[in-house]
This record gives C-alpha cells, structure tokens and sequence, in this order.
C-alpha cells in the first residue's frame, strides 16, 4: 500500500480543524469573556471560518462546474464543499448540546441542515448546485451577522461594541431581509419548478428532494420571522430615543 492510502478522510480533517478554531476561541481569544458570552463567541469564531470560505469554495466549485444543474452530478470540488460545511455545523451542534441543550430550534435547524448535505453528499451524489447555491445564500450575511453577534454580547459591557452594534443593525438587517425574503424565496420556487417536473426523477428520489423543499422552506420562514423581529426591536428602541430626546 501507498502512504496516500492512509490520508485522512477530509470530512475528518476538516471537523478537526474547526474543533481547533472553537478550542482557540474558547481559552485564548475569548479567555477574558464571562462564561455566559464566551460559548457563543466561540461559535461565532468558527462561523466566521465558514461562512466567507464556504461562500467563495461554493461559487468556486458552481463556476467550475459547465454542467451545472438542480439534478446534475455532484463534482468533487462540490463534495469536498460540501464535507467543509458538514464539519462546521457537526462542530456547532456538538456546541449547542453542550451548551444550549434547551436551544431546540438552533439544533433543529443543524439537524436538519445536516440531513440535506449528508443526503446530497453521500447518498444521492447528485443536486449539490441547488445546495451550493443555498449555501452562498446563507453565508453571504455571515461574517456581518458575526460582527453583529459579538457586538450584541457585550454591547452592555462595552461602549463600542454598543456603538458596533448600532451601526451595523440597520445595513445587516436590511442585507438579510433581500436575501431571505427575496432571493432565498425565488430560488426555492426555482427548485419547486424543476423537481416538480420530474426532470430529476432518475437522479434524486422524490422523498429525498420534496425534504429538501420541506427543511429549507421551514429554515427561511423561520429567519423571515426572526428577523422581522429584529425590526421591530429596532424601531421601537429609536422611538424610545426619539421620546427621550422630546421631553
């Protein structure tokens, strides 16, 4: 046998390495953080060495991809996408059970999104354009919803952060209502088109790509929701201002 049969599978690889990130969050960058904030610091540590990469790697593999289609084989570029994404939200499952047990809808959303890579992934082997591009969908507002994160924890404790988070609520929130009001919603419809045809039959099981519609229609309901409650939160905060500033 070659030394290369003895690599390590990348899925392994990359778990390890976003374990090393959240452990180096945890005891060294966020070591002064209280032990309320410093769990979901370190989340956002490791999101934030997802989300942008993720989102470049993704487009990467689309645009490399001539052949690209909602049914198309999945290149290995896009498995090896997919396995960087897998890792990260097994890693920040494991955070939450630890953690936030009681956090059921954020598990629920890993879980789920976890079912629909491990089924593009490793059982259909094909359809991860229509992932990927979901995937860019959602980590296009990463690093900023980070950023925001961080400065909400400790906005209380900290002038600039309160000031950090003032600043970006507005551009963030705009930035996510478009692409999870708007073009989240059309490219679904643009799935629900194409599967409904049946024009992946021979590819993509109907039970497999009707979960997919299903898991990802629920995860953009629930950030429409959750973030028209940002919205409220902000306006009603700049009336209390407005109110103080009257009197």
């Amino acid at each position: 046998m070659e030394i290369s049969d003895f690599s390590l599978p990348p899925l392994f690889l990359f778990f390890s390495m976003f374990f090393s990130i959240y452990i180096i969050g945890y005891f060294v960058v966020f070591r002064n953080w209280s032990p309320k904030t410093r769990p979901e610091a370190s989340s956002c540590f490791i999101s934030l060495a997802h989300g942008t990469p993720a989102l470049c790697l993704a487009a990467n593999s689309l645009l490399a991809d001539s052949n690209r289609s909602f049914a198309s084989p999945n290149t290995k570029q896009q498995n090896l996408v997919l396995e960087y994404s897998i890792a990260y939200f097994l890693m920040d499952l494991v955070h939450y059970i630890i953690f936030f047990p009681d956090d059921v809808l954020f598990i629920a959303h890993h879980l789920a999104t976890l079912f629909v890579s491990l089924t593009c992934r490793y059982l259909v082997y094909h359809g991860a354009y229509a992932i990927l591009v979901l995937l860019i969908l959602a980590e296009i507002t990463s690093a900023c919803q980070n950023a925001w994160t961080l400065a909400s924890a400790r906005k209380n404790d900290v002038a600039f952060a309160a000031k950090l988070y003032g600043l970006l609520s507005p551009p963030f929130y705009t930035l996510y209502s478009i692409v999870r009001g708007l073009v989240g919603p059309y490219f679904v419809y643009q799935m629900c088109v194409f599967y409904g045809s049946g024009a992946a039959e021979s590819t993509i099981p109907k039970w497999v790509w009707v979960s997919w519609i299903v898991v990802v229609v629920a995860a953009i309901s629930a950030s429409i929701l959750w973030v028209s409650h940002l919205w409220v939160d902000l306006y009603r905060q700049r009336n209390r201002k407005l109110e103080k500033k009257t009197r």
